[in-house]
């Protein structure tokens, strides 16, 4: 699963191969061990949980990175390469 972004121990990763379970474009969230799913570009979740404080940093992100992020869905709906996201700082 390609890795998109990473900030504050949160780890952002988006794959095309995953359509079929959540049939909208998505991604995957990962924090010491828990996974959440979240759609794009809402934000909104999908499936799964990470503690509160690390789900509002990501909802911003996405927010912020809303065009960028589906652009990437783009590309990998096509089985082209994606790029990486700038991360929170």
């Amino acid at each position: 699963m390609p890795v998109i972004s990473m900030f504050y121990g949160v780890i952002i990763a988006m794959y095309f191969a995953d359509n079929k379970k959540h049939n909208r474009p998505h991604i995957h969230v990962k924090f010491q061990g828990q996974e959440a799913v979240y759609g794009i570009p809402e934000g909104d979740l999908i499936e799964g949980s990470i503690p509160p404080g690390k789900a509002r940093l990501v909802v911003a992100w996405i927010e912020l990175h809303k065009d960028d992020l589906m652009a990437n869905w783009d590309l990998a709906s096509e089985s082209q390469p994606i790029f990486k996201i700038e991360p929170l700082h």
